[in-house]
């Protein structure tokens, strides 16, 4: 009887013990990666660190009173803070409320409905917008976005809605509502482009699915696409929020520098970035330094925040796709 021969080929087995160039290589590995890691955090504390360090003079002298009081007079050497959180909330959650639709809707048509040869071309001129210098949009707010807001938007806006506390006042070519749209345009290409990636991550057997069920594309999109990637979606979105609160050079450029709390879209105001860029240079007191420094603190605990909400938010999202896996 011949010996049957076994038609799966012959593989060498991997030998019992590693080169000691292979251990080298993951210890050298885990090192690098983990000292890259140690250095983020130890920058991130020393930061941090050095931050409350500068601002602890006001911090003493003001507490957390300063974060409950208003005005800025820096010929008695009085500060406070809220008027300029109040502007900077007003501003961000505007301009989150603005691009949070146009965002979402940029993603679905180009994960969704946009011509194939199309995509690309318009999902990279929406990126471009994120290209463009702070400075640069801030300039083109002053020169024509501005313009336009004074003279039709916000007269527009006060005939058909001066009812409303937000459209109230005078228009003004720089405040409020300017500084909304222009942080805006900076958070649309974020957000967008998170929420396109994630549509485009969104099995396709779920959507054909539903289709071959009878669900219209809309009813896919409201019934699979937009549950499915929600906590995603919401991650993105404070991502956005996240860059709308510390932008600084184009909200100075286009908020007007006013004081005080107005509900008025029309009004001018201030941020807590937009405080530290127009004055930090100029500052005439150590305790007007201290305290702009105590903007900062403020600045980077919202930051701060912001950001591991948005990361426990993805890994909530991560949790959900796995199964727990």
């Amino acid at each position: 009887m011949s010996a049957r021969v076994s038609a799966v080929p012959s593989t060498h087995p991997l030998p019992h013990r590693r080169r000691i160039g292979d251990r080298f290589g993951d210890l050298f590995l885990h090192g690098l990666t983990g000292a890259a890691a140690a250095v983020a955090a130890v920058l991130l504390g020393a930061i941090a660190w050095k931050v409350f360090q500068l601002a602890w003079p006001a911090i003493t002298k003001y507490g957390f009173a300063f974060v409950t009081r208003q005005g800025w007079d820096t010929v008695h050497n009085k500060f406070g803070a809220l008027d300029l959180i109040w502007g900077t909330a007003l501003t961000s959650f505007s301009a989150l409320l603005i691009a949070t639709p146009v965002s979402i809707a940029i993603g679905l048509y180009l994960s969704e409905l946009a011509p194939r040869g199309a995509r690309t071309v318009i999902a990279s001129l929406v990126e471009l917008l994120a290209a463009i210098p702070s400075v640069v949009l801030g300039l083109w707010g002053i020169l024509v976005l501005g313009p336009f807001v004074g003279k039709d938007l916000e007269p527009w806006l006060h005939r058909h809605l001066g009812f409303i506390p937000l459209f109230g006042g005078s228009p003004e070519n720089a405040g409020m509502l300017v500084a909304i749209l222009v942080l805006t345009i900076m958070i649309v290409p974020i957000t967008s482009s998170i929420c396109r990636e994630l549509f485009l991550g969104v099995p396709t057997e779920l959507e054909q699915g539903a289709l071959a069920l009878g669900a219209t594309r809309w009813e896919m999109v409201r019934g699979v696409i937009l549950p499915y990637t929600r906590t995603g979606v919401g991650a993105a979105v404070l991502l956005g929020f996240g860059r709308a609160i510390g932008e600084a050079i184009a909200v100075t450029q286009v908020i007007g520098a006013g004081h005080g709390i107005h509900w008025s879209l029309f009004a001018t105001g201030d941020t807590l970035a937009s405080k530290l860029a127009e004055q930090y240079q100029g500052a005439v007191s150590n305790l007007q330094i201290a305290s702009l420094v105590y903007l900062a603190a403020i600045l980077l605990v919202i930051s701060l925040l912001v950001n591991l909400t948005a990361l426990f938010i993805v890994r909530r999202f991560s949790h959900e796709r796995t199964g727990g896996s």
